[in-house]
């Protein structure tokens, strides 16, 4: 979060070589949290993030809530 708001201020600030070393910050940790870089969750289940549920195999289910 010190990165994130290193670049808010490094914006409001208006210092263009501040904001790009916040984001070049902001970028190593989600590196080192997983959230970028190569997938390491992956266990084999297909990735149904961005369907809509009723084109997938929960569409039964979510039709059946009230």
């Amino acid at each position: 979060m010190a990165a994130r708001r290193a670049v808010g201020i490094a914006k409001r600030a208006g210092d263009r070589g501040a904001e790009t070393a916040a984001h070049e910050a902001v970028d190593r940790a989600k590196h080192a949290l997983g959230e970028r870089g190569p997938v390491w969750w992956d266990d084999g289940a297909p990735d149904l993030n961005r369907h809509m549920t009723r084109t997938t195999p929960y569409a039964d289910w979510f039709a059946a809530r009230d």
